[in-house]
């Protein structure tokens, strides 16, 4: 089996492309103590990151606003924001949601 270099370069590249921004932050962030404000700002990201792409996918269709274009993505946030308010778990809303889309698409 012949290694070409140029693969391998691309393949150390990639590696070290996804590594360092993942183990840097966490290196850096292990060493300094963070103020209580900060890590209550650190708490919320999940939740702003999901928001964010919750209403990417309901309210925008083919780079435009959609507003209530897609029922089925509407009627599954229903079930899956209540889940959200209730367990405050992020894997059980991902699961809700997904379930929920699947059942509604799966009937209509």
């Amino acid at each position: 089996m012949e290694v070409r270099l140029d693969i391998f370069l691309i393949i150390v590249g990639a590696a070290l492309v996804t590594f360092i921004p993942r183990v840097l932050p966490l290196m850096l962030l292990s060493r300094i103590t963070i103020p209580e404000w900060g890590m209550r700002w650190l708490n919320n990201i999940p939740i702003a990151v999901m928001a964010a792409l919750i209403a990417q996918e309901l309210f925008i269709q083919d780079d435009k606003l959609a507003g209530f274009s897609h029922s089925a993505e509407w009627i599954a946030a229903l079930p899956t924001f209540w889940i959200a308010i209730k367990t405050r778990s992020l894997l059980g809303t991902v699961i809700a949601g997904i379930v929920s889309l699947m059942i509604l698409r799966f009937l209509f």
